[in-house]
């Protein structure tokens, strides 16, 4: 037996038990309807195609899906997206631009910390909320706070290198 999915007025299928959600992302903002089940980060890369955060483990232990959410880093794959209704969300697109980056991206590219690249808008976002956040000065703090980003590349120590310049001159 086949389901045909209800149609709206603008001819797209419309999710059964879909919900309205209001998301600011990189200060635009979008009001779509999800699937409830749906996670932030599918929401992000699928429903509005702002595919800059990676899906790594779809578990949380790898960090390539780090968003900031209300200035707070989240695993953005073990987060619904319902629950984010009216919240402001900053993703690797929102972090500068190619005529204006952020100086961390400007300081991965200066220590090579990008390696394969599958993990750096995970790591750029975590190192951005650590820039605001209460950390020790030590390569050893930096590295603890940076503990939810996987980089199988094993760049670590060019990503501290970089976020560690930045740290210094700001």
């Amino acid at each position: 037996m086949v389901q045909e999915a209800a149609v709206g007025a603008d001819g797209k299928p419309r999710i059964a038990g879909a919900m309205p959600v209001t998301l600011k992302i990189n200060k635009k903002q979008y009001s779509i309807e999800v699937d409830p089940r749906t996670s932030l980060l599918d929401c992000i890369r699928e429903n509005l195609a702002i595919t800059g955060t990676k899906k790594g483990c779809d578990h949380g232990q790898c960090g390539a899906c780090t968003v900031i959410v209300n200035g707070r880093r989240i695993n953005s794959c073990l987060s619904l997206a319902l629950m984010h209704d009216g919240d402001e969300v900053t993703t690797v697109e929102g972090l500068g631009d190619p005529d204006h980056m952020h100086p961390l991206q400007d300081a991965f590219v200066e220590c090579d910390a990008y390696q394969c690249g599958y993990c750096t808008s995970g790591q750029l976002m975590s190192a951005a909320a650590l820039l605001t956040e209460q950390c020790g000065h030590s390569d050893d703090d930096v590295r603890e706070a940076m503990s939810g980003n996987i980089c199988r590349c094993g760049a670590y120590a060019n990503i501290v290198s970089a976020i560690q310049q930045v740290r210094s001159k700001s």
